[in-house]
């Protein structure tokens, strides 16, 4: 790639697409972010970023620079030399939902002109890149992917709020339909991220991504169901989880929760089963035993305080439960899939009064019929239940600890008479 600012299109500009633009702009390349969410791009254009990972000041600097420009405007895509999807991709009554792709490569299409990249990011099964992408950019431009325009895969590894590991210093998976496709897309990633790493064809890209995936999804679905199990059995789960992260070889650490959420574990195993039952007409038995685990943990939360009132003498209904976390993950504002949701939502079939607290997740972000409040030692005191379900720092936990009549606590965090751990 050469010295000379490259024209990059980011189509989505949400939890993925802001980052890798923000980074596109910082090393020099000039930056379209395209979204069709109005909202959304208004919002970037004013300053105001929805992602925790880029920081309003970042996003500032990046205006101010003239080398992004948000937009929904599909004009703007003109004369690109470089252009990421990176949109959803959601599950919809248990099959994949490409249509976010299939739109942003027609409109792609439009303005592919010969000698471009494409590259898409989103995650999908194998073959996506080249059965539906491709021959959508080919019949939308009249190029050819290979000879005249460059193709490829490279998945997103996004892990919102970590703040170890990032979009730069995480190595980058890239791939492309031919040599000079894989050439072309690793140039552009080496401007952006610290170390590439190319593998043969896009098959493999698409399929990278859902076994890393996979792999999660499918032990932390052992360590829940362990958990339930243990607590039957009156063991200590957390305790032997400790002991054996001791080992330093051939283990590594998995700890229970109420449940899996993001993009990542709720959907994205789904799509390689999906595509195993669809193609080979075989059941992919490890991620649907995995999905049936962490898809019922949030019953298994609910059961759990309904045990606990029980053993006090004490219904569900009418009783006042304070959520702590709607996020899925410490320390983000990230509610997507958030077994928080599904939690509190049980709860209020059983007519609990429940309240939520989370300073990361803006008020009208979860669609819930619940109280939102702050974790004040008021609202901690008066609460019959308090279930902690995302431990984020913002959390006082010793005053959790000292005020809370009752915790169940699913995340390890607090000890004490009135505390139950998950």
């Amino acid at each position: 790639m050469s010295d000379a600012p490259t024209r990059v299109v980011i189509v989505g500009q949400g939890y993925v697409g802001l980052p890798v633009a923000m980074r596109a702009c910082e090393v020099g390349h000039d930056v379209v972010g395209f979204d069709v969410d109005d909202r959304r791009v208004k919002r970037l254009g004013a300053g105001e970023s929805m992602v925790e990972d880029v920081s309003d000041e970042q996003l500032a600097a990046a205006l101010e620079s003239g080398r992004y420009r948000p937009t929904t405007d599909a004009a703007d895509l003109a004369g690109f030399d470089v252009a990421v999807i990176s949109v959803p991709t959601p599950l919809n009554e248990g099959n994949p939902d490409l249509s976010y792709i299939e739109a942003a490569a027609h409109t792609l299409a439009a303005h592919l002109r010969r000698g471009a990249t494409v590259v898409l990011e989103s995650t999908t099964y194998p073959g996506t890149t080249e059965e539906l992408v491709g021959p959508i950019l080919e019949a939308g431009s009249e190029l050819v992917a290979g000879p005249d325009f460059h193709l490829g895969y490279s998945p997103e590894r996004i892990d919102p709020g970590n703040r170890e590991w990032t979009f730069v210093n995480t190595p980058k998976v890239v791939s492309g339909v031919d040599e000079a496709s894989l050439a072309a897309i690793r140039a552009f990633y080496d401007t952006l991220v610290e170390r590439t790493v190319p593998v043969s064809t896009p098959r493999e890209a698409e399929l990278t991504k859902l076994l890393e995936n996979t792999f999660r999804h499918v032990n932390i679905a052992l360590i829940n169901e362990l958990a339930m199990f243990a607590n039957d059995l009156g063991i200590d789960v957390w305790e032997a989880v400790d002991a054996a992260s001791t080992k330093p070889f051939g283990y590594l650490r998995f700890t229970p929760g109420p449940g899996v959420g993001g993009h990542c574990l709720p959907i994205d195993p789904s799509y390689l089963s999906w595509r195993v039952r669809s193609t080979l007409g075989h059941a992919f038995r490890f991620v649907e035993l995995a999905n049936d685990v962490n898809d019922h943990m949030p019953d298994y939360v609910v059961r759990r305080l309904v045990v606990a009132l029980n053993e006090r003498g004490l219904a569900m209904k009418g009783r006042r439960v304070l959520l702590l976390g709607l996020a899925y993950k410490r320390n983000t504002g990230d509610a997507r899939e958030s077994p928080s949701a599904t939690v509190a939502r049980l709860l209020l079939d059983l007519g609990a009064d429940v309240r939520a607290a989370d300073p990361h997740v803006p008020d009208g972000l979860v669609d819930l019929p619940v109280t939102r409040v702050e974790a004040t030692r008021e609202e901690i005191a008066a609460a019959d239940v308090v279930v902690l379900l995302a431990d984020h720092d913002a959390f006082d936990l010793d005053l959790v600890a000292g005020h809370a009549r009752y915790v169940l606590d699913t995340r390890h965090r607090l000890q004490g008479p009135n505390v139950e751990h998950l």
